[in-house]
């Protein structure tokens, strides 16, 4: 950031309700809504049934039942974005009910037009997201129960507000995943207090931001290793990952899915994916830590999936002073510890990820491979027949082993040596 022209006070730093950013939530919508105006009871009556349905096969008919309504009953991000996460549920189940056996080639007017319309308002992407599957799902189930968002026992007064097949182990992945973002917030806004500190050339305030953020990327691989405890490999595997996929560089959805009444044309969008969860892309910008080429472009395609002004944070950092360069200009040995601890937090976070996709993913789909050959492999998610188009690609698209060690490879790099 720089200064403007007409004034010898230093720029302020930046302030994180200019981009839809909570103190207390960090990118998690605070308290989302759960139910929607009464106009909209048809697609909240479809939302709270998905499980059956999909389980049933006859979410496809249902939707072909459903009125077409229009968006202009909708009032407020908060009512927007429930409306997205219902309808990117909706959508998902649409396109995946019978696996990839049988995908659809068109959603229907009823559906393509108003999850297009809520879209564009919110800047945001017709297919689900992080930014719906997590930042946006959530609830207390006693408003008045304990308001914090507890790791042990795993959010006894949690829940998710719409959800698909996978039981428990879905609602573990969200839930966990949700926490990790939790655990995130004290590192966002210790990039607030970083920024001011090098602006006032406070090396003391900076050096407790710095140690702010290691802690919380530590604290957020603690709270990754619940999943775990929380997540069935086989179930998420063979039910829940389908469900997260996109349309693009899918081989079961080759030509992308044609929005009726929106494009004559299909369109091509990624599916959900971590690497669209703001944090991680913050955290690199302000240590400036840089990919390579395949993974930096794969990385900045997946900022189109988040709200846009947490997209404008990011980029905000970017466009901020150095650290690194302060850091090293600096001479201080306790800043380039304080700098140091936090990348290799940051890698080692990176690591744990490869673990836990190494179980969740790689591990089962040789366990799925063995079931596919069994006689009487079942079709459908709903029944459990393990997907396998993905079997080497992210939920994203990208190709998984290879991005993430990637990217755990450059952020190790950025370390500065002694």
């Amino acid at each position: 950031m720089e200064a403007s022209d007409d004034t010898d006070e230093p720029p302020l730093p930046l302030e994180l309700t200019r981009f839809q950013v909570s103190e207390e939530f960090g990118f998690l919508l605070p308290d989302p809504l759960t139910e929607l105006p009464a106009p909209y009871g048809p697609w909240m009556d479809i939302a709270h049934e998905l499980p059956q349905l999909l389980m049933s096969h006859q979410l496809r008919s249902r939707v072909h039942q459903m009125p077409q309504l229009s968006t202009q009953h909708l009032r407020g991000r908060e009512e927007l974005h429930l409306a997205h996460l219902v309808l990117s549920f909706i959508t998902m189940g649409y396109v995946w009910q019978e696996g990839e056996e049988s995908t659809v080639q068109v959603l229907p007017r009823n559906l393509a037009v108003p999850y297009w319309e809520v879209s564009q308002a919110l800047g945001l992407p017709p297919i689900l997201s992080h930014a719906d599957f997590v930042l946006a799902n959530w609830r207390r189930k006693d408003p008045k129960g304990p308001q914090s968002l507890s790791l042990a026992p795993l959010c006894r007064n949690l829940d998710t507000i719409v959800t698909l097949p996978g039981g428990e182990s879905l609602r573990g992945f969200i839930l966990v995943t949700l926490l990790v973002e939790k655990a995130a917030v004290p590192g966002i806004k210790a990039i607030i207090q970083a920024l001011g500190a090098i602006l006032q050339c406070d090396g003391e305030s900076l050096h407790r931001a710095l140690e702010e953020l290691a802690g919380a990327i530590e604290a957020m691989r603690e709270a990754l290793r619940r999943m775990h405890d929380y997540v069935d490999p086989e179930v998420f595997y063979s039910v829940i990952r389908i469900f997260l996929s996109g349309w693009k560089d899918n081989p079961a959805m080759p030509h992308g899915l044609v929005y009726e009444g929106v494009s004559p044309e299909p369109l091509a969008f990624s599916g959900g994916s971590a690497a669209q969860s703001t944090v991680l892309h913050a955290f690199d910008e302000l240590l400036g830590i840089c990919h390579r080429q395949d993974s930096a472009a794969f990385l900045h395609r997946m900022r189109d999936y988040m709200p846009p002004a947490h997209r404008a944070f990011v980029e905000e950092i970017h466009g901020a002073v150095s650290l690194k360069q302060h850091v090293l200009s600096s001479g201080d040995a306790r800043l380039r510890a304080a700098f140091n601890r936090c990348v290799s937090a940051l890698a080692d976070f990176r690591s744990y990820h490869i673990a836990i996709v190494t179980k969740y993913i790689a591990t089962a789909a040789a366990k799925a491979r063995a079931r596919r050959a069994e006689p009487g492999a079942r079709a459908g998610p709903s029944a459990g027949k393990p997907p396998s188009a993905l079997e080497a690609k992210g939920t994203g698209g990208s190709h998984i082993f290879i991005f993430l060690k990637s990217i755990r490879d450059t952020t190790r790099e950025a370390l500065i040596s002694a």
